[in-house]
């Protein structure tokens, strides 16, 4: 018996970072994702697809998000369960019960409303048990109680579905809401559940060493921390085994670098990776530099990253990680001719620049300016012109 575990779809999330263009483009790759596991359930003969919890980023969609969504999961081939997570749970507001939802939606798309055994459709002798929430902030762990009164079924295989997070992966053990992993191993242990599909954390993680306890991870990345994301699993169970086979379902990336630029040749270096990045469409990048360079070098690395941003999703300096030290040099003076008024602001800026990041700031741009990162330009000796 075979079936797709995914989770964490968050259908209409939105990342501040991206421009207007790729945050469309992004918005539809989580929409894509879900075409691409109903193309990976027929091709590996998944019986059926389990979502853990996090279908939509949240229960405010617009109608059109909403509408696309449901055509995605409408293509899909085979039985759909869907879990309310924390991001879109089953309260006043649930889209689950939106007038849109019960009429777009076509019956395979299963919603998981309480914690009664649910048949899979096509196939018997299975079920699928769900701890679904009804709030943002249960006062309870969810699938403690969904297993309360929950008998083993010989000859029935279960699946439970299960959001949140387990207490020994969970910063935090004073959440009423986090999940007892021993309660989920002595379930599985017990033979009350065959296998846990739990959603929340976005890395595929496996939990403990049963092998029937695991997070899928999110079918399409959404930070830079996030471990194997972009995948889905499928479930392979028989009498005695689990076997779980990561799928890919997503090729957006979000990367955060650190470089370390100290001369010509690490900015070539760097200039050549960034070249050698393939889908920079759909590559998110953040880059802290750290090293010493003069300002001639400086505005190589300011003009490189100007003319390689609009080939990738994102690409931007990390301000946070990044300190690079601008050291201007007699180079730097040879490389720019000035006069009048601008000579006086550059001689005075580089006075300032060893204690002041601004000066420094200023001195980089008016190298760009006046042609030191080969631009030809000349400032022009203007008395009356404004300083840098």
């Amino acid at each position: 018996m075979k079936f797709i575990h995914t989770s964490d779809w968050q259908i209409g999330m939105t990342r501040a970072f991206l421009s207007q263009e790729a945050a469309a483009r992004y918005s539809q790759a989580r929409i894509d994702a879900i075409r691409a596991l109903g193309q990976l359930a027929e091709e590996h003969e998944a019986g059926f697809m389990v979502v853990a919890g996090d279908v939509f980023e949240s229960n405010q969609l617009s109608a059109q998000t909403l509408s696309r969504a449901l055509d995605a999961l409408n293509s899909v081939p085979v039985p759909v369960f869907l879990l309310p997570g924390n991001h879109d749970p089953l309260d006043a507001s649930t889209l689950f019960r939106s007038k849109a939802f019960r009429e777009q939606a076509r019956g395979h798309i299963i919603v998981v409303e309480n914690s009664e055994p649910i048949p899979v459709p096509g196939l018997a002798n299975v079920e699928v048990v769900g701890a679904p929430w009804f709030s943002k902030r249960p006062g309870v762990d969810l699938c403690a109680q969904a297993l309360k009164t929950l008998e083993p079924a010989p000859g029935v295989t279960r699946i439970l579905l299960g959001h949140g997070q387990v207490d020994s992966l969970s910063p935090d053990h004073s959440q009423p809401g986090v999940i007892s992993q021993a309660l989920l191993e002595q379930a599985l242990a017990e033979g009350r559940v065959q296998y846990v599909a739990l959603g929340d954390r976005h890395s595929l993680t496996k939990v403990g060493n049963s092998g029937r306890l695991c997070y899928s991870g999110t079918p399409l990345v959404t930070d830079f921390d996030e471990v194997a994301p972009n995948q889905a699993l499928l479930v392979e169970l028989d009498n005695e085994a689990c076997r779980l086979t990561p799928l890919t379902t997503g090729f957006w990336e979000f990367q955060a670098l650190q470089r370390d630029i100290d001369g010509p040749d690490d900015l070539a270096a760097f200039a050549q990776w960034l070249d050698a990045v393939r889908g920079k469409e759909c590559t998110v990048l953040k880059v802290g530099f750290t090293g010493s360079v003069n300002l001639a070098l400086a505005a190589q690395l300011d003009a490189l990253l100007e003319a390689q941003s609009p080939l990738f999703a994102s690409l931007k300096r990390r301000e946070r990680t990044t300190d690079l030290a601008v050291i201007p040099d007699a180079l730097d003076d040879n490389a720019i001719a000035l006069s009048g008024y601008a000579d006086a602001t550059w001689k005075a800026l580089l006075a300032r620049a060893a204690s002041d990041d601004t000066a420094t700031d200023a001195l980089r741009l008016m190298y760009r300016l006046a042609g030191g990162a080969g631009s030809g330009a000349k400032v022009a000796a203007d008395k009356g012109g404004r300083g840098a």
